[in-house]
């Protein structure tokens, strides 16, 4: 009896050992995927395989206390070579999503650095407002002219960027066309910035969601996901939904109203990025972010052939 119960025990721990390995493993592979996404993407065209693909400069992270509950940390991303060199670097502002911080996309905007940026954000998560958009680009700026900063005389104060997913694209909006310090900026990057229906509803609740797209003076760039929560399955505004339809956060009408909104004399996209949803269009489509800020902040004309052919 006693060799039937050992022989069980044996048993039942061997499979214990092969199911915390398995899902060891698993875990293993999923963050993986997660840190190193830009390995497991699938563009199509050389252009595209390029800019998803890391870039040659080594990356450095900072932190620095904003002294404001809400902004939390100011976060930076920069090339390693900064500190030893005289270069001075293009700089891309973040706007976060609702409840997401700088540091849950960390990949990428590590990504993004590691094509000679600096990279900064925050962790505000409610960014709509851009006042927090307008503080972080001040944070860099002051640390640009501060002699015993690291940045001092690092910053390519000519080439500033901003991107903003789902909320944060409403923030990224309105940081170039409400904030003091929007005209410093040279290009926009939104991903599936919150419609026009969303925000009249939740204006309802809290002031801040709407943006208004024809302010837009600046090559602009918003894309939105097939899947969904992004797409909704409705081809127009409506203020009102029956039984089974669905409005989505980025839909295909107010893509559309925005591009025609923005100002034909400026260089402007939309695009709706096929088999991507809401909670990944950010790592599925950052390619073309990168091309679009090594186009417009770097002068890459290779990256700049990904939009005009």
């Amino acid at each position: 009896m006693k060799k039937v119960f050992k022989t069980i025990l044996i048993i039942v721990l061997v499979l214990v050992i092969v199911g915390v390995g398995g899902c060891a493993v698993i875990m293993y592979k999923s963050n993986d995927q997660k840190v190193n996404y830009y390995k497991y993407a699938t563009p199509v065209g050389e252009i595209e395989t390029k800019y998803t693909a890391l870039g040659t400069y080594k990356v450095s992270t900072a932190e620095y206390d904003s002294g404001n509950e809400t902004y939390g940390k100011y976060l930076i991303w920069y090339p390693s070579e900064m500190k030893d060199g005289n270069a001075t670097y293009p700089i891309v502002i973040i706007a976060n999503g609702t409840g997401s911080k700088a540091s849950t996309y960390k990949e990428i905007y590590n990504h993004l650095a590691s094509w000679g940026f600096i990279v900064v954000g925050n962790e505000d998560e409610d960014s709509r407002t851009s006042a927090s958009s307008a503080a972080t680009l001040d944070f860099i700026l002051k640390l640009n002219q501060d002699a015993n900063s690291d940045f001092y005389g690092k910053v390519d104060t000519d080439n500033i960027g901003i991107t903003g997913h789902s909320q944060g694209g409403v923030g990224a909006i309105n940081a170039v066309t409400e904030q003091a310090n929007g005209g410093m900026y040279k290009a926009i990057f939104a991903l599936s910035v919150t419609s026009r229906y969303h925000a009249d509803e939740l204006n309802k609740k809290a002031d801040g969601w709407s943006c208004d797209p024809s302010k837009i003076t600046i090559p602009c760039f918003m894309t939105a996901g097939t899947g969904t929560f992004d797409a909704g399955n409705m081809s127009e505004y409506t203020s009102s939904l029956a039984d089974g339809e669905a409005q989505g956060i980025c839909p295909l009408w107010w893509l559309n109203e925005c591009y025609d909104a923005m100002p034909d004399d400026m260089d402007k996209i939309t695009a709706i990025h096929k088999d991507s949803d809401h909670g990944d269009i950010q790592y599925k489509a950052d390619g073309y972010m990168t091309a679009w800020f090594m186009y417009y902040l770097k002068g890459d004309t290779e990256a700049g052939n990904a939009f005009f052919g």
